[in-house]
């Protein structure tokens, strides 16, 4: 990585992780993609702008969001 990690920075400033999304992602593109960085912390960032502004999370952040998708805190913003 080329930069300090902040919230918002270019997802291309951060170069060498590995980004990966979910195999329930869809064929078009609309995903989004997470990378463990070397910090501890996680990225994420939108698949359609691969360039554009990442979030950066605490590994605690993230695993409360996915303890919640787990026990379907957000269907509701599914339909």
């Amino acid at each position: 990585m080329t930069a300090e990690v902040h919230n918002g920075m270019s997802a291309a400033d951060l170069a060498g992780v590995a980004w990966r999304k979910s195999a329930r992602s869809g064929a078009l593109g609309n995903c989004v993609e997470l990378a463990a960085l070397i910090d501890g912390s996680v990225a994420m960032r939108n698949s359609r702008f691969p360039e554009g502004p990442a979030l950066v999370y605490t590994r605690a952040e993230i695993a409360a969001f996915v303890a919640g998708a787990r026990d379907g805190e957000f269907d509701d913003l599914v339909g």
